[in-house]
């Protein structure tokens, strides 16, 4: 018997797919597991309870916690801007009320102004002081309950974010604390991008019996004597399907690992040297119409890099039976009306795009191999199909400097009207990138877990000015503040599709 669980914190709005996937191979290999979604399970806990706090903000929230709960899982919060962003922001008071002192809580993060993530001494100490971990009253009876139940011989820990590894490692030291014949496995994409780090060696030998370097159905099915059997399709039968934080079931589901472009100079998966690894896409769309079928999803989130341009004509042409979106990357196929209003009659209701940089120069030197003449017309053509964008900018780049950022923001204002949704980054340089050594490289998250290091930057478009930049200028521009006020707060883009829903197909 295993044991998986997907930690707190992470947005609430849809079931964890690791876990699933995971679940999907041991069952189909006859190995018997149980899944625990501690995210949605612990907020839902923190939730229900009523702060102390007297202030006005927050009796207004517990006074309204029902209600806004219900608008948001029934989607009448969708149907106004301001009346959603007022229930999130309510929910998300409650949130925050719940933790005290130097332990920061919202609905998309969890904050320590004493213990960091990216240092190994803190994650051990989180484990060694496991109860004081705010959720340490829901995880300690949830997991020991579970435990005393069904006696697994593993526990499996899904670690994808940093928001999620303090409470991690405080699950992982109170099960060694109470069940130290137990073995705990950590694996996700956060603990694969430890794996992968430089010099890697594991800091927590003694707590954690085993980090997973990438997919983990091999190993934990090796694990528990088991074997792979080919390709399983993921099991979210055992989750909570009706409490996430989304009207209806948003049901995540990945085609690949990997990025079948994995040539962007900035890319962690590229440093990481992650392979692409796709499923065949006629089996792909096959087996997302069938769980679209068995689950009747409000909305099917697809998890890739990319979704590649084969899988987007297979879906164009056979649409999986509910709306959906996800990452693409522009190309020529998008730029082309009639393709985009086909895959709109498929269902699709927005796309991800990493336009990057508004300067041809910049994209070309950082690989990104976008032509931006093409993404202007694709820009257009999605508008008119009825598909929403939510467009992906990446600032401070080795190639940009301030002209080049300058034609982002010229590129951004002439297709505001384009543009549904704006994501706006600070670039970061892996630590395991071939240009960290090139440019000089110096701590800029301190910690021996940091996936990211500061550099020189060759024109000195430091990270400072990029910032100055995008708060005093970019974001201030009027047709781009436009934009940016439509974002919703918290969820993102994972809860922007819902104010697309209704545009014609």
């Amino acid at each position: 018997m295993i044991l998986l669980i997907n930690p707190p914190l992470v947005k609430p709005s849809e079931p964890p797919p690791g876990i699933a996937r995971l679940a999907g191979a041991l069952r189909y290999a006859g190995v018997p597991c149980t899944l625990i979604d501690a995210n949605i399970e612990a907020i839902l806990e923190l939730l229900g309870k009523t702060p102390q706090s007297s202030d006005r903000w927050t009796l207004r929230s517990v006074r309204n916690r029902e209600r806004n709960l219900s608008a948001i899982r029934t989607g009448t919060a969708f149907s106004d801007l301001q009346r959603y962003k007022r229930a999130v922001s309510d929910i998300d008071r409650l949130v925050q009320k719940s933790a005290e002192g130097p332990i920061r809580l919202s609905l998309s993060n969890y904050h320590d102004d004493h213990m960091s993530p990216l240092r190994s001494r803190d994650l051990l100490k989180a484990a060694g002081e496991y109860e004081n971990n705010p959720f340490f009253p829901y995880f300690s009876k949830r997991i020991g309950d579970a435990v005393e139940r069904d006696a697994p011989s593993i526990l499996g820990l899904s670690l994808n974010y940093l928001s999620q590894a303090l409470t991690a490692f405080a699950m992982a030291g109170f099960v060694r604390a109470r069940f130290p014949g137990l073995r705990i496995v950590i694996g996700g994409g956060l603990a694969t991008s430890w794996a992968r780090k430089p010099g890697w060696q594991n800091p927590f030998a003694g707590l954690i019996d085993r980090i997973v370097d990438g997919p983990g159905e091999c190993e934990l099915l090796k694990l528990a004597g088991g074997h792979a059997n080919g390709w399983t399709t993921p099991d979210y039968s055992t989750f909570p399907l009706g409490d996430y934080l989304s009207p209806g079931l948003v049901l995540p589901y990945s085609t690949s690992s990997g990025c079948y472009w994995n040539a962007c100079a900035f890319c962690p998966e590229k440093a990481e040297k992650t392979p692409y690894e796709p499923i065949a896409p006629a089996l792909a769309v096959r087996e997302a119409g069938v769980l679209a079928g068995a689950l009747r999803p409000s909305l099917l989130h697809f998890l890739d890099s990319a979704l590649s341009p084969t899988l987007l004509r297979r879906l164009a042409e056979n649409p999986p039976g509910a709306p959906w979106y996800g990452f693409a990357r522009v190309t020529r196929s998008l730029a082309d009306e009639d393709f985009c209003r086909a895959l709109r009659r498929s269902g699709c209701v927005m796309l991800k795009l990493g336009l990057e940089s508004g300067d041809q120069r910049v994209i070309d030197a950082e690989g990104k191999g976008i032509d931006l003449s093409v993404a202007s017309r694709a820009l257009v053509a999605l508008k008119k199909a009825g598909i929403a964008t939510y467009g992906y900018f990446l600032f401070g780049t080795p190639s940009e400097s301030e002209p080049e950022a300058r034609n982002t923001l010229e590129f951004v204002a002439r297709h505001s009207g384009s543009i549904d949704f704006l994501n706006l980054a600070i670039f970061n340089m892996p630590v395991n990138s071939p240009d960290a050594e090139r440019f000089g490289t110096s701590p800029h998250y301190e910690g021996d877990l940091a996936l990211y290091t500061d550099f020189s930057h060759p024109r000195g478009w430091s990270r400072s000015r990029v910032r100055r930049f995008l708060h005093k200028e970019f974001r201030r521009h009027p047709a781009v503040a436009a934009v940016m006020v439509k974002d919703p707060p918290f969820f993102t883009s994972n809860h922007a599709p819902f104010f697309c829903m209704d545009r014609p197909r």
